[in-house]
Order: C-alpha cells, then sequence, then structure tokens
C-alpha cells in the first residue's frame, strides 16, 4: 500500500522517513522538475550558442504561460479519469509519454531557421509539464499521510531542484562533445523514469471520489479560498504570491546568458555554475525548513526575504569582475541559498493558505501565480538588459523584491503568534 492515513497512528520518526511513500515522493520530484529545467537552462543556452538574440530569448519565458494558467485545466483532470491505470496515475503517463516526445524535438531544428517551430515545441513542453505537475501534486497530496506532509514535500521539492543537474550541468557538458539534436534527445530520455514510476506504484487508498460535475470541480475551491479569507485578504495573498519572489525570479531568468556574455565556457558553466546553484539552494532548503520549526513561517518569510534581497546583489557585483571562477562560484552559492531559502518558506505559507479539502486545485491556483513572473516579467528581461546593462539590471531586480516584503506587515506579521 502507498498510504496509510490513520490520524490515531503516530509512528516515529524513522517509520516516516524511511519508508516507500518517501522514495516515491524523490521521483516525484525529479520528474517534475527535469522539464522545467529543460525549459530555463538547456534550452537558453542551445538558442544563445546557435546566435540567438537576447531579446527572441528573454521573449521565450512567454512559452512557459501554461505553469500561469494551470489553474484552468486542474478540475478537468479532477473530473475525468483516463481509461486505464486510474485517474491519477493514468494522467502521470500521458503527460510524461508526451513529454518524453516533446523534449527530444526541441533539437531537431536550427534556431535560425524554425524559431517558432521551437517555440511550439517548447510551449507544448510547458503545456505536458504544467499538468503533470497538476496530477503529482494531487497524487501526493493523497498518498502522504497528515504527518509526513512536511517531510514529503521536502523530500519532492530537493529532488525536484537535484533533477536540474541533469539538463543544466549534464546537458551542457554533452553539449560541447556532442551536436545539440543528440543532446535533447538523451536529456529527454529521463523522462523514462518518471514512466517506471506510474508503472510501480498503485493509486493511493485515500483517493477521494472524483467531482460529481464539472461546475463542482471549477468553482468549490474557489468558493471556499474567497469565503474563508474575505475578498480583501484573498486578494492580499495574491498579490503577495506574485511579488515575493518577482526579483529573484528576474535575476536569474537570463542567467546562462549572462555567463555566457561574461566569458564562461560551456563546460565551465555546466560544473561551476549550475552545480554551485544547485546544491547552495537544497542546503538553503534544507536549513529554511529546520530554522522554521524554530522561527515559525511569519518570521522566516521576513528573514529570509532579506537574504534574498541581499543576494540579488551579487550578481551585479559578478559583473564587474568578468570571468572570475571563483567569485562565479561564490556568487552563485548564496544566491541560491536565499533562494532556497526564501523557497522553503514561500512553499510553506502556499500549504498554510491552501484548504485540505480543495489542495489539487487551490494549490494550482497559488503556484501558477507565484509562477506568473517569470512568464511575463521575465519575457521583458531581454530588452531592459540590452538597454541598461547586466549590472544596472541586478540592482533594478533588487529594488522589485521590496513590494513583497512590504506585504509581509499585512499577509505575515511578524508577531503574530496565531499563524506560527
Amino acid at each position: 500500500m502507498d498510504a496509510v492515513n490513520t490520524p490515531e497512528q503516530k509512528p516515529d520518526w524513522k517509520e516516516s522517513v524511511f519508508n516507500r511513500r518517501t522514495m516515491i515522493c524523490i521521483f516525484t520530484g525529479f520528474a517534475s522538475g527535469m522539464p522545467l529545467y529543460v525549459l530555463f537552462q538547456l534550452l537558453p543556452a542551445y538558442l544563445r550558442a546557435e546566435g540567438v538574440g537576447l531579446k527572441e530569448i528573454g521573449l521565450f519565458a512567454l512559452v512557459t504561460f501554461p505553469y500561469t494558467w494551470k489553474f484552468m485545466w486542474a478540475p478537468l483532470m479532477d473530473r475525468y479519469i483516463p481509461p486505464f491505470l486510474g485517474r491519477r496515475r493514468g494522467w502521470m503517463l500521458i503527460t510524461q509519454v508526451a513529454l518524453l516526445g516533446s523534449i527530444a524535438g526541441l533539437g531537431m531544428f536550427d534556431p535560425t531557421l524554425s524559431i517558432m517551430t521551437i517555440a511550439y515545441l517548447a510551449t507544448a513542453v510547458a503545456l505536458f509539464s504544467a499538468s503533470q505537475d497538476i496530477v503529482l501534486d494531487a497524487y501526493r497530496r493523497e498518498l502522504l499521510p497528515d504527518q509526513e506532509l512536511g517531510w514529503g514535500n521536502s523530500v519532492h521539492v530537493q529532488a525536484y531542484r537535484i533533477s536540474g543537474l541533469v539538463p543544466g550541468a549534464l546537458g551542457l557538458i554533452l553539449a560541447d562533445i556532442l551536436p545539440w539534436s543528440s543532446v535533447f534527445v538523451i536529456i529527454a530520455g529521463f523522462m523514462v523514469v518518471g514512466v517506471v514510476m506510474t508503472f510501480a506504484v498503485n493509486e493511493p487508498i485515500t483517493e477521494p471520489r472524483a467531482p460529481k460535475t464539472l461546475k463542482q470541480a471549477i468553482i468549490e475551491p474557489f468558493h471556499e479560498f474567497v469565503t474563508r479569507l474575505g475578498w480583501r485578504g484573498a486578494l492580499l495573498i495574491l498579490c503577495f504570491m506574485f511579488l515575493y519572489k518577482l526579483g529573484d525570479n528576474m535575476a536569474t531568468a537570463l542567467s546562462t546568458p549572462f555567463y555566457i556574455d561574461l566569458g564562461f565556457t560551456l563546460t565551465e558553466i555546466g560544473v561551476i555554475a549550475k552545480a554551485s546553484a544547485l546544491w547552495a539552494s537544497v542546503v538553503g532548503g534544507i536549513l529554511g525548513g529546520l530554522w522554521m520549526i524554530k522561527l515559525g513561517i511569519n518570521r522566516a518569510l521576513w528573514i529570509f526575504g532579506v537574504v534574498q534581497v541581499v543576494t540579488i546583489l551579487g550578481f551585479a557585483v559578478l559583473a564587474e569582475a568578468g570571468p572570475d571562477k571563483v567569485i562565479l562560484a561564490v556568487v552563485i552559492s548564496l544566491e541560491y541559498l536565499g533562494v532556497g531559502l526564501g523557497t522553503a518558506a514561500f512553499t510553506a505559507f502556499i500549504a498554510r493558505s491552501t484548504s485540505v479539502a480543495f489542495a489539487a486545485t487551490q494549490f494550482a491556483l497559488f503556484t501558477a501565480l507565484a509562477a506568473l513572473p517569470r512568464t511575463f516579467v521575465n519575457a521583458l528581461t531581454g530588452y531592459i538588459v540590452d538597454a541598461i546593462g547586466w549590472n544596472l539590471f541586478f540592482y533594478l531586480c533588487a529594488l522589485l523584491a521590496l513590494p513583497g516584503m512590504l506585504l509581509l506587515v499585512k499577509v505575515a506579521p511578524w508577531n503574530d503568534s496565531k499563524a506560527e
């Protein structure tokens, strides 16, 4: 069995940590993170290396709009059940096979001749990836007993980040020795991990009944959220979710083209920048989770948010220093330590804002809103860099991180003991 939801039962920490559910969360994180890192790390490197301009690469952020709008079709995946494997596993298999094919296709076209074809394929990757996220989030929520939700989701997030090593490090290293078409096929092959998981697991035994009507699947999650918080409270929280990660999302949007422009080789980027970013964010996430036990979610959002703002400025230091590998490693490590800390607190805040009864659609809504800056605001980053240069761009990113911090006064007051 994959889940044992028995509120009376309180297993010790070893039973909660070392079990089959933890292993499943590792695989869900890996399968979920892979496609996103293809779009954010491997694809921009491919386009820049093939001579595509920064403006065009920046506009490619628009292809990730499905991550922003996935809540629109999340109710469909709750309401309708594929004719094989069950409601969750059926949708998992459909999205994973589609991802395998669409990722492999990205390297089959010359960016200088078929840029729109690549854009369409990248949009398909984003669509299938966002849909997979919906079903994996719902599966994980139904799989884990209440006492394992924090641990299981933490494992998922860290595996999600570690999956970035495949497109962001291995993919770039392979690109120095293989044609890009082969690189994308090899990277796509890693989605087989998700397919194997889908066949190996069972449907959660706690799986709720599907909504009886599509109307019920769509309306109730939104109605509950607004009723619980009121219109003013709901809007404040939604604005905060949009703004809190805005600055650091923008700062890292064109990170790979930034490293290339500074003069680093693809191998240096793969080995130093991507590895430093990965492990710093993983350490930040683990430390953030541990510190939140003492600090509480509200105070963690304040402290980790300040760290995020300060570490963004490290990119400006790197822009001045040029292709110095030591400074690259230090700056990236500090920046992504801040990213990891901030993400840990932000994810906990999203979980706290979600009703258990409507977790799938509400979680899709909240994470989609948090992805909105990556989709639309990040599309302008190439134009901004061309207009003001890399150095001033990173100062601007630090400035744009401040409005989200100011909203903490309303949505997560420092001394609100009831929220802790």
